[in-house]
């Protein structure tokens, strides 16, 4: 972040009083605001309102994710990535790596801004939560209550149940990836740009039916989050974006966050690439993401992110018993498999340590954001292309920042007519996994791939070909019930099916 101050107070002053105008106007006020004032607010953010870095983070453990970043960039041809790190919670250091602008030979820097995805949920939820303290929304009430403009079903959809996953909205019609099929998708390849993002992107799935009854079922949304926006607008009386950045962004310091608006100029913003079939990089799919700001619609840099974290470890967005609740996994009361997801926030370990945060994925973007809690250490993952995976590099990151060993898998000598009491149907959210045995082997099929599972104990077992490993989970010597996916950082449940 950029360190100098401006010597004006005048200047200081007119800045604030600009700022605070982005905050009540229109979302599209971040567009006719950018070119007066984005420059001094990179300026500003390190040192009036910001969290600046440190510099405290040791020349060790920099050194190791340089290599880890190296390694992971030249093996996916990714483009352009920035790092950040957060550790006994401050922020201590950021880098950017690659390119920004492959055409242009425009390099990436810490303050490089990316498409953040599905990160933007826990920024929504955050912003939700606040309003919950305040008593201004009432996470068990019909979201009709804030948001009448969303049409009666037939149950009541309750913010909590929104937030959580389990409020029966569905997801998009098709699978997302990859783009080049989804992008004739309607939603997936929207095209339209919105200057009342929250409203028109109610219409995409306000007349669709629920998939489910509300607090049933798991059913990963960021449709549902386009009604937490709407949600948050009628019990704050303020528009979703002004509201956001008045009360998380720059409470936070994250004032170099802000939506991916497609007509606006934004300084440091990367391009966005993607990879073809033979696996040489190309430009990204096309995507104006206005429809989904709540769910999937922010650009954000690295240290931003980084001051995101600081600021939920320091409790000065949300009270901890707030920050906690937003981190307890919701269980839907089919018992079906489902992601270990709280309210806008995913959960995971790496190394047996605790953490939680939230990926992103869409058009020329992949991202990770993880903090562990315990040890109030965190790190941040952004980088310009949907093939590069951050999810696989985060939580390799995160084990250098909190000292741990690198995971490593043997093969354990494991009683193969024990296999038996995992092979079966076992469900995912919406989608099904079978275990299979072949002799003395175990393989999972999924997407129409057989994929053998190596035992490292009589539950645990890991794949060669991806970075997971899964967890069976039984009652005592009967068949497994349930088991436990531990993949990209955070964990999934996945039930049998009877």
């Amino acid at each position: 972040m950029l360190a100098a101050m401006l010597e004006s107070r005048d200047a200081k002053k007119t800045t604030q009083v600009a700022t605070n105008k982005l905050c009540r106007d229109e979302p599209y006020s971040f567009r006719r605001a950018a070119g007066r004032i984005l420059l001094v607010l990179a300026h500003l953010c390190g040192s009036v309102y910001g969290v600046a870095q440190t510099g405290k983070f040791s020349v060790e453990k920099q050194s190791a994710i340089d290599k880890e970043v190296s390694v992971f960039m030249a093996a996916g041809k990714v483009p352009g990535l920035s790092v950040a790190v957060v550790e006994d919670g401050a922020f201590v250091w950021s880098e950017g790596f690659g390119m920004a602008d492959l055409e242009n030979s425009v390099h990436a820097t810490s303050h490089t801004l990316y498409r953040i995805g599905s990160i933007s949920k826990s920024i929504t939820a955050t912003a939700a939560m606040q309003l919950w303290e305040q008593g201004k929304l009432n996470l068990d009430a019909p979201v009709q209550t804030y948001c009448p403009l969303f049409p009666q079903k037939n149950w009541p959809i309750t913010t909590r149940e929104l937030l959580g996953h389990v409020g029966g909205i569905r997801y998009y019609h098709v699978p997302e990836t990859p783009y080049s099929k989804s992008e004739s998708d309607p939603e997936v390849g929207n095209t339209r740009h919105f200057d009342n993002g929250i409203d028109a992107g109610l219409t995409f799935f306000a007349a669709d039916p629920l998939v489910a009854k509300p607090g049933t079922h798991f059913t990963y949304s960021t449709q549902g989050y386009t009604l937490v926006g709407c949600a948050i607008e009628g019990a704050s009386g303020e528009k979703y974006a002004g509201f956001v950045l008045e009360h998380v962004l720059r409470p936070a310091g994250m004032l170099e966050t802000q939506p991916d608006d497609r007509f606006a100029i934004i300084p440091m913003r990367t391009h966005f690439y993607s990879k073809d079939a033979s696996g040489a990089v190309i430009n990204a799919e096309f995507l104006d993401a206005s429809y989904k700001l709540p769910g999937g619609g922010w650009l954000s840099s690295a240290p931003d992110l980084a001051r995101f974290e600081v600021a939920i470890l320091g409790d000065r967005l949300v009270k901890p018993t707030t920050r906690d609740l937003m981190w307890t996994p919701q269980i839907p009361s089919d018992g079906l498999g489902r992601m270990v997801y709280g309210l806008g926030w995913e959960a995971g370990t790496a190394g047996g340590v605790a953490h939680v945060g939230h990926g992103g994925s869409q058009q020329g973007a992949s991202a990770m954001m993880l903090i562990a809690p315990e040890r109030k250490a965190g790190v941040v993952v952004l980088t310009n292309s949907d093939a590069a995976g951050a999810s696989a590099l985060a939580p390799r990151l995160l084990r250098i920042v909190l000292g741990l060993a690198s995971e490593h898998h043997e093969v354990a000598a494991v009683d193969p007519a024990l296999f038996d009491r995992y092979i079966g149907d076992y469900a995912m959210s919406s989608f099904t996994m079978k275990i299979v045995r072949e002799g003395n082997s175990l393989f999972v099929l999924t997407n129409g791939k057989k994929i053998e599972m190596f035992p490292e104990s009589r539950r645990d077992f890991f794949l060669k070909t991806a970075d997971a490993q899964i967890t069976f989970i039984a009652d005592g010597e009967g068949p497994a019930k349930e088991f436990v996916l531990h993949e990209g950082g955070f964990d999934l449940l996945a039930a049998r099916v009877p």
